[in-house]
């Protein structure tokens, strides 16, 4: 047997599949409550309100500049978590392998998985591991479940959210849709762009203690103009978004010009957008902006009254409403 390629047998339950699960899983993820010797497992979170997230994730490639598959799980999984105001503490991890998939490759992103959930604090407790034949997968897919503690006394949501608040954004948008585009190098460009992936936590943790907290998302598929369309659903408000305060790296918005994609719409997998009152927005916005990587944190508009549009006011004076994404332009982000 090739042992530098995933077959069929690591899949079927017998010695292969136990060394494989021993040698890597195991190996990277090891922590005082991962048994994989066991059908389950008990977790004892502490004093608090229970907070479940669950998520997968198919990326091409699925390594890319700033991240893998492996941390783009773990940070999207607990990013979830962090946005409810909760604290990460478990995951389990489901890995969907194609026969023939490299070994070391699947090292790497287990040993990335491992260090990214090692740096926020959350433990693997869980998992499974399924090997489909050649042809019938990408590589690898990831599938995770979250688990998290948050104080009872932290109401966030969207019926929280009042006419006036002021909505903000942590950084720059876009990154990680064009980070993984460019790593394609399709259309002929290529570029040195790191993806955004990163635990947004310190964001999350640092407006937790805010009188005028109402709601906080991570904009991923579909973006900042996604994140205020669920807004204007939900509270019938309008959503005025500033084109000349929002963030936008220049690579960013050269490849959008060069393709006709609207970074509003792009997905990012290490920014948190918040919704505060407006006595508060300052100060949030100080906060953030005194973080490391939220230098180019911004008040990127407010919540008005009016007919559940998303508006944005473009940097050359005029104005132009954003519909609903309908069409993803950019598969296999996340």
């Amino acid at each position: 047997m090739n042992e530098s390629r995933i077959s069929l047998a690591h899949g079927n339950g017998g010695r292969y599949m136990r060394e494989l699960i021993e040698q890597v899983f195991a190996h990277h993820l090891a922590s005082p409550v991962l048994d994989v010797q066991a059908d389950a497992v008990a977790i004892a979170p502490g004093d608090g309100e229970l907070m479940i997230t669950t998520d997968g994730f198919s990326v091409k490639p699925l390594e890319f500049p700033g991240g893998n598959i492996g941390s783009l799980a773990v940070h999207g999984t607990t990013n979830d978590l962090a946005v409810a105001g909760a604290t990460p503490r478990f995951l389990s991890l489901n890995a969907f392998i194609e026969e023939g998939f490299s070994m070391a490759t699947l090292e790497r992103i287990i040993a990335s998985l491992s260090e990214s959930a090692r740096q926020i604090g959350v433990q693997v407790a869980a998992g499974d591991t399924k090997v489909l034949p050649r042809g019938e997968g990408g590589g690898i897919y990831l599938a995770t479940t979250g688990i998290g503690v948050r104080d009872p006394h932290i109401k966030l949501g969207l019926n929280e959210i009042k006419d006036g608040d002021q909505l903000l954004v942590s950084g720059p948008v876009g990154d990680h849709g064009i980070a993984v585009m460019l790593a394609r190098e399709q259309f002929g460009l290529h570029g040195e762009l790191l993806s955004d992936a990163a635990s947004v936590l310190p964001f999350t943790r640092a407006l937790l203690g805010m009188d005028s907290l109402r709601f906080m998302r991570d904009p991923t598929r579909g973006g900042l103009a996604t994140v205020a369309h669920e807004i204007a659903r939900a509270t019938g408000f309008s959503i005025r978004l500033d084109q000349s305060a929002i963030p936008v790296r220049d690579p960013v918005q050269s490849v959008c010009e060069i393709l006709g994609y609207d970074p509003m719409f792009l997905a990012c997998e290490g920014r948190v957008v918040a919704v505060t009152g407006p006595d508060q927005a300052d100060e949030a916005l100080a906060v953030w902006q005194a973080l490391p990587g939220g230098e180019q944190a911004a008040i990127a508009g407010s919540i008005q009254s009016g007919d559940g549009h998303v508006i944005l006011n473009t940097s050359l004076g005029g104005e132009r409403i954003l519909e609903e994404l309908e069409d993803d332009p950019l598969p296999r982000i996340c």
